[in-house]
């Protein structure tokens, strides 16, 4: 009974988005056009300029697309398992009605990640659909990569959960974002190789959950070689989305329980 009843969280959240989506389609839709435009082609020109055999052998723009891709997702991700979370446990306290149901912690944990994904895929979708209008990549290489793209943001959304059920002070949520999420999107590989990055720098970025999401975009995307062996981050990956989610149910439990 559990994924049905998870699918019902998943049902909730769905209703809710259906009065609210109107707030998200210009980011949705915008954003992606936006960063590639400014950051592709605006300061790609330039960096085409200076190197005139590319970044990792193409062009700017076509190196920096399917790195924005997973990083899209994941600040998606780390937007649904933070505020969110914390608005459905503090502030509307719509999560503890949820319980008083059928509906247990661990339902209410996996439907809020499998929701969590389903906005991901959202997101990456659209973002698949301008890379292939830019032409960066064919439409159907481009939607391949919605895969790892959304593996990051359901890795990010389940830790990002597990972290917010933790906290007992909202004060910890922009810390999140200012100490671990923006680090991340600037220094995991999206935007130049980790190998331009201090020694010491480098086997943190290894162990980013994006940096294995960018290379497995990448590979898909540009046909580049990953440094390491996809299947070892699609398990790395999955862990992560296993790991936070366990690791929500005790927190949530005793947040949620009288």
């Amino acid at each position: 009974m559990a994924l049905p009843l998870a699918l019902r969280v998943v049902e909730a959240e769905a209703r809710v988005y259906r009065r609210v989506w109107h707030g998200s389609v210009v980011s949705t839709f915008l954003n992606p056009i936006l960063y590639l435009l400014a950051m592709g082609v605006g300061l790609g020109s330039l960096v085409d300029a200076n190197l005139p055999a590319g970044l990792e052998g193409v062009s700017y723009l076509t190196f920096l697309a399917p790195g924005l891709l997973a990083a899209t997702a994941m600040m998606t991700g780390a937007g649904e398992g933070s505020w969110k979370i914390m608005g459905g446990i503090e502030w509307a306290k719509t999560f503890h009605a949820r319980v008083a149901s059928p509906i247990s912690i661990t339902n209410l944990v996996l439907g809020l990640n499998l929701w969590a994904a389903v906005r991901v895929l959202m997101v990456s979708v659209v973002f698949a659909v301008v890379i292939a209008v830019f032409r960066v990549a064919p439409l159907f290489e481009s939607l391949l990569a919605v895969g790892p793209a959304l593996l990051v943001g359901a890795a990010m959304a389940a830790a990002s959960t597990a972290y917010t059920v933790r906290l007992k002070h909202i004060q910890g949520l922009p810390m999140l974002f200012r100490f671990v999420v923006i680090p991340m999107f600037l220094f995991s590989g999206v935007f130049f190789p980790i190998t331009q990055l201090p020694g010491w720098l480098q086997p943190v970025a290894l162990v980013t959950p994006l940096w294995h999401g960018v290379e497995l975009c990448r590979m898909i995307v540009v046909d580049l070689e990953p440094a390491v062996a996809p299947w070892i981050s699609v398990a790395y990956l999955t862990a992560w989305i296993v790991a936070g989610t366990v690791l929500a149910v005790g927190p949530m439990r005793k947040k949620l329980t009288p």
